[in-house]
C-alpha cells in the first residue's frame, strides 16, 4: 500500500503541475516537464538527502503518473472553465500524501524524529516549490496569506509520533494524509494565515 500512496501522491502533484502549465499556455511537452518536476521533485530531494538512489529512477513505474496527468490535462483542460480550483485541490492531495510517505521513508532509513519531520515536510512542499519557481510565479510556500507548510508539518509530526509508539500502518498514513488534505482545503476556504513578524512587508530599497 505504501507504493500505492506514493504513486497517488506523484499523480496528484503532477496533475497540479500540468494544470499550472495549461494556465500558462505551455504545450504538451512543457506540461509533461512541469508535471514531472512537481510530482517527482520532492521525493528526489528527499532521497538525495538520505543518500539513496531516488525512487523515481530506481522504480520506473513512478514515471507513469506524470505521463497520465499530462495526458488528462491535455485532453480535458479546454473543458475546465476554472483551472485554479482543481489545481489547488490536486496540490492539497499531493501535500497530504507526500508529507506522510516522506516521513515514513526517513524513519525507515534510521533518521531521528526531528530529521524525519523535516524530510516529510520537504517531500510535501518540495514539488510545489519547484513547480512555482519553474513556472515563474511567487512560490505558494512563501505566501504570507497562506499556511501551506503547516498542514504538512502537522502530518509529518503525527506520522513520526505514531511510528515512535508503534502505531504506524498504511491505514494510519492514509488517515493522516486525509487529515492534512482536509486542513489544507479548509485553510484555503477560510483563508487561514500564520501570525506575521511585522504588519507590512519590509521591501529592500
Amino acid at each position: 500500500m505504501a507504493l500505492t500512496l506514493d504513486l497517488f501522491g506523484t499523480f496528484f502533484f503532477a496533475l497540479s503541475g500540468s494544470l499550472l502549465a495549461a494556465r500558462r499556455g505551455f504545450d504538451i511537452v512543457g506540461s509533461l516537464l512541469l508535471g514531472s518536476l512537481t510530482g517527482l521533485g520532492g521525493g528526489v530531494v528527499r532521497d538525495l538527502v538520505l543518500g539513496v538512489r531516488p525512487t523515481a529512477f530506481d522504480q520506473p513505474i513512478h514515471l507513469l503518473p506524470p505521463l497520465i496527468a499530462a495526458g488528462i490535462v491535455y485532453v480535458l483542460h479546454v473543458r475546465m472553465q476554472r483551472l485554479l480550483r482543481p489545481l489547488l485541490v490536486c496540490d492539497a492531495a499531493g501535500l497530504g500524501l507526500f508529507c506522510t510517505t516522506g516521513a515514513v521513508k526517513a524513519l525507515e532509513h534510521g533518521m531521528n524524529p526531528v530529521a524525519a519531520v523535516l524530510l516529510g515536510v520537504m517531500t510535501g512542499v518540495g514539488g510545489g516549490l519547484i513547480r512555482d519557481v519553474v513556472a515563474n510565479r511567487d512560490p505558494q510556500l512563501f505566501d504570507p496569506r497562506d499556511i501551506y507548510a503547516l498542514p504538512a508539518m502537522l502530518g509529518a509530526v503525527l506520522i513520526t509520533v505514531f511510528w515512535s509508539v508503534g502505531w504506524h500502518s498504511s491505514w494510519v498514513a492514509l488517515a493522516v494524509a486525509a487529515l492534512v488534505f482536509a486542513l489544507r482545503l479548509l485553510s484555503l476556504r477560510f483563508r487561514w494565515s500564520a501570525p506575521h513578524a511585522v504588519r507590512k512587508p519590509i521591501l529592500d530599497e
